[in-house]
C-alpha cells in the first residue's frame, strides 16, 4: 500500500539533548496509525516533524509526497488537519464562531449552518450548545470542538495528539468510532496515545516509542504474538526492556 507519511532515519536534538534517534515511519495512506508511548518518549516532537512545525536535524520526511520544510509544503497543509495535545478554544467565542473560523482559514465557504450541522455531527455537541460561548463548555465539551474544527474540512491526513485525552467514557467511545467511520471513507490518522488499550481498540499499525526510538512496529496482533503478550501495554513493557507508563 502506498504511503501517506514517510520519515527515514530522523534525528532532532533539543536543549543538547536527543529527542528523536534514528525514526523510521510509513503511514500506509487510509489507515489509522498510533505512535504510543509515555510522556517524554518523543511521540509529540515526531509529528510536529513530520508536520514541518520543527526542524529535522538529519533525515528524510515525506508528507502525501512532499518534504514539509520544502517550498511547496503549502499546497499540502489545506489537506491536513492536526489538533495539538495542549490546544484551547477561543473562550470568547461561541463554539459556532469558533467552527467558522477554522472552516474560513480551511478554505471553506459554506453556510454556518451546515458548518454547525457538519460540526455537530463530529463532536455530538448540540446545535444549542456550539451557539453557547466556549466559556461555559466543560473540558471534554472543549475538546470535542476543538476536534470538529480539527476535521471539519474531511482533511486527508488527519494528525490527533492524544485526542481522548479529557474525555469521559460516552465522548472518548464516540471519537473512536468517528475515527473508524473516516477512516472508511478513505482518511489517515496519525494519532499519539499512551492509553495502549485504546491503541488496541483502533489501530491498524501501532509503534512502540521510547526515548526517541521505534521499538517495534505492527499490528496490534502482530505486537502481541512477538512479544508473547496478552494484550498492548504488555507487549509495550516487554519491548522496552520493563520501562512502564
Amino acid at each position: 500500500m502506498e504511503a501517506a507519511v514517510e520519515a527515514v532515519g530522523v534525528w532532532k536534538t533539543i536543549d543538547g539533548r536527543p529527542v528523536l534517534r534514528g525514526v523510521n515511519i510509513r503511514v500506509p495512506d487510509g489507515s489509522v496509525y498510533v505512535l504510543a508511548g509515555p510522556n517524554g518518549s518523543g511521540k509529540t516532537t515526531t509529528i510536529r516533524v513530520l508536520l514541518g512545525l520543527v526542524r529535522r536535524d538529519s533525515g528524510k520526511v515525506k508528507v502525501l509526497g512532499v518534504d514539509p520544510e520544502s517550498g511547496d509544503w503549502p499546497s499540502v497543509r489545506p489537506l491536513i488537519g492536526y489538533m495539538p495535545e495542549d490546544a484551547q478554544p477561543y473562550e470568547r467565542l461561541t463554539g459556532l464562531e469558533h467552527i467558522v473560523f477554522y472552516a474560513r482559514a480551511y478554505g471553506i465557504t459554506d453556510s454556518p449552518r451546515e458548518l454547525s450541522r457538519r460540526a455537530s455531527e463530529i463532536s455530538g455537541l448540540t446545535v444549542d450548545k456550539l451557539n453557547s460561548r466556549v466559556s461555559s463548555y466543560s473540558k471534554g465539551m472543549k475538546r470535542r470542538l476543538l476536534l470538529a474544527a480539527t476535521l471539519i474540512h474531511n482533511p486527508k491526513i488527519a494528525v490527533l495528539d492524544e485526542p481522548t485525552s479529557g474525555l469521559d467514557v460516552i465522548s472518548a467511545y464516540n471519537v473512536k468510532r468517528l475515527i473508524k467511520n473516516m477512516k472508511a471513507g478513505g482518511s489517515t490518522f496519525i494519532i499519539t496515545t499512551h492509553d495502549l488499550k485504546e491503541a488496541e481498540e483502533i489501530a491498524d499499525l501501532v509503534a512502540f516509542i521510547s526515548e526517541g526510538i521505534i521499538v517495534a512496529e505492527g499490528s496490534p496482533r502482530e505486537l502481541m504474538e512477538a512479544y508473547g503478550a496478552e494484550s498492548l501495554e504488555e507487549a509495550y513493557v516487554r519491548a522496552v526492556g520493563g520501562g512502564g507508563f
